[in-house]
């Protein structure tokens, strides 16, 4: 049964992302193997084309360097904690609790916004350890919801720089408050990639999508948005150019990487708490 799939805004970011991890793991020679999110494009009633002219091919090869990052140290982290709960803020469509092998005790909470979370839960199934819910991040009671006596593995993917400032020291300082030990992984652009994009709101705008809102200068900014979170690394995306297969590709992310204003565009975190 095909599931009509029609956002706009923040919410049509994930349809993006999806397609591009999809058609980046249909590849022979895929970084992701995300095969889930090539079953789900099948399965939604919606035009993928239309999105081509806002992403470009490259773009998948960002998505898949990005995700497989955070599926390492997300892997590494829950196999040094097998009875951590997770956190997946900002999901989307993304298969990352069905793509990773889990241990055992491991509890997973999906959380998007409400129309995100209604369309999860057409195309994914809910077992015993996974749960799904529909709020806004920045709404100030859904983290009572989650147990709070693990450690707990946050991972906000293609997020923080969507919201604010203040609201992103308000949703780290929260769950520094409610959980007593964990990692936090997290992605973030430079200032000046911010600014262009708020210099091209109204075009963004008219094609139905959000400009950024915050940009992470480096690591050391979160430990100042709240004490509790400690630098662990820093991973430039470009950094990552020898994963890439095909030539053309690689070639333009190795020479982006040699450029320190390019190579630091684009940055994956990981932060102890």
């Amino acid at each position: 049964m095909m599931e009509k799939a029609d956002f706009t805004g923040v919410e049509q970011t994930m349809l993006a992302t999806l397609y591009l991890r999809a058609w980046e793991s249909r590849s022979k020679d895929s970084i992701l193997r995300d095969h889930v999110a090539a079953e789900l494009v099948d399965r939604l009633d919606y035009d993928f084309s239309k999105l081509m002219p806002h992403g470009g091919a490259g773009n998948r090869f960002m998505l898949a360097l990005r995700a497989k990052q955070l599926d390492e140290w997300a892997t590494d982290f829950l196999g040094r904690h097998p009875d951590a709960v997770v956190l997946h803020l900002g999901c989307g469509l993304d298969s990352r609790a069905f793509r990773l092998d889990l241990p055992a005790g491991v509890r997973w909470f999906d959380v998007d916004l409400p129309a995100v979370i209604d369309l999860r839960r057409k195309l994914y199934p809910e077992p015993d350890w996974y749960r799904t819910i529909g709020t806004s991040v920045t709404a100030p009671a859904w983290l009572e919801a989650i147990p709070a006596g693990r450690p707990v593995l946050v991972i906000a993917e293609g997020l923080l720089m969507y919201l604010t400032e203040d609201d992103n020291k308000l949703l780290l300082q929260q769950i520094a408050d409610r959980f007593p030990t964990g990692e936090l992984l997290l992605d973030g652009f430079a200032p000046w990639v911010i600014r262009m994009t708020q210099r091209m709101a109204k075009t963004l705008a008219r094609r139905g999508y959000p400009s950024y809102s915050t940009a992470i200068r480096s690591g050391r900014e979160i430990e100042k948005w709240s004490p509790r979170f400690r630098y662990l690394e820093g991973i430039p995306l470009v950094s990552l150019y020898a994963k890439i297969p095909l030539p053309v590709y690689r070639l333009t992310y190795r020479l982006m990487n040699a450029i320190p204003a390019t190579r630091n565009f684009y940055r994956m975190f990981r932060f102890a708490f």
